[in-house]
């Protein structure tokens, strides 16, 4: 017996793509015998590795004419039965529109991240969430996910740089812009004192080498970056995907937030803590310098908020 074959369009970025596995595994839980494609930039497919309830991937590869080519005719020949557009955005209504299905599901104008997104959509859904995580499940709901599942079925990844053998705190110091960005001088004065008072080392992954006094230096990719969260004690993050991947996978941590919203795109789960200081005004401006309400977050306060944690994996 066949079921529905059902298009998934989220192309990008990791904590995005993060944050829709929960809805596609209620997809795929709740419509009996369907059949989910996830077509995704081929940047972050490897979270997608494994994934028990995604059947295929399409990889849209936007930087040539090749992969555009070769994505549009996958998706043309697959004749799907209805699409979800987890996006919100006019390229990501495209893409769902040019597969040709008999329906897209997408978000209503208002909740869309472009609101012109939603003209092609021939569902448009009104959403109750707030949190990223919960939007995207209304957005499943409303395409036929009657069973929840709050479940991040991530690839186990893989060694890309030595680590420390015993346990070590993981930061991720990197944000996606300039604002969100916790001074890079405040991650040495935390591995100081942690390395003196907890000996446990702070290891500072990036895509390329960082020179931050005080800290391990691990240089990975997706892979390593994955694997050393799965190794990690616990974990430093920002509103980056780095923390997301370390919220979905349960690790125990420290957020530091600024001027976006924890309480949208916050770490899912409640394994993570959040500072913010209550002096940080709400803003998406993507603005290259560094927040002053980031500085106000202080290495002693992140410290403090991380002792109960590795207090508490002692005790284990």
């Amino acid at each position: 017996m066949t079921g529905p074959r059902i298009l998934v369009v989220r192309l990008g970025s990791m904590g995005d793509v993060i944050a829709a596995l929960p809805a596609v595994a209620s997809l795929k839980h709740s419509i009996p015998h369907s059949k989910i494609t996830w077509v995704i930039d081929p940047k972050w497919s490897l979270l997608l590795e494994g994934n028990p309830y995604v059947d295929s991937i399409v990889h849209l590869d936007r930087r040539t004419f090749t992969g555009l080519r070769q994505a549009w005719r996958e998706l043309r020949e697959a004749r799907f039965d209805f699409a979800v557009d987890f996006q919100g955005l006019v390229k990501s209504a495209l893409v769902a529109t040019l597969a040709r299905p008999e329906r897209i599901f997408g978000f209503n104008a208002g909740s869309a991240r472009e609101s012109a997104a939603s003209w092609f959509y021939s569902t448009k859904v009104p959403i109750r969430g707030y949190h990223a995580v919960d939007r995207n499940l209304d957005l499943a709901a409303a395409a036929g996910a009657s069973n929840i599942l709050r479940t991040f079925p991530l690839p186990p990844g893989r060694p890309e740089a030595a680590l420390p053998e015993g346990d070590f705190v993981l930061a991720s110091p990197l944000a996606g812009w300039g604002a969100k960005q916790w001074p890079l001088e405040y991650f040495s004065r935390l591995a100081e004192r942690l390395r003196r008072e907890c000996g446990m080392p702070l290891v500072v992954d990036a895509p390329h080498s960082l020179r931050i006094e005080s800290t391990d230096t691990h240089v990975s990719r997706l892979p390593g970056l994955i694997h050393a969260t799965r190794r990690a004690t616990a974990v430093i993050g920002l509103d980056s995907g780095p923390l997301h991947l370390a919220a979905a996978l349960g690790k125990p941590g420290v957020a530091i937030y600024g001027p976006t919203d924890p309480a949208r795109h916050g770490p899912y789960g409640g394994t993570i803590e959040v500072l913010r200081s209550p002096k940080a005004v709400t803003t998406y401006r993507r603005a290259s310098e560094l927040d002053p309400s980031m500085r106000e977050v202080t290495p002693d306060q992140v410290f403090e908020a991380l002792v109960p944690i590795l207090a508490a994996h002692k005790d284990r």
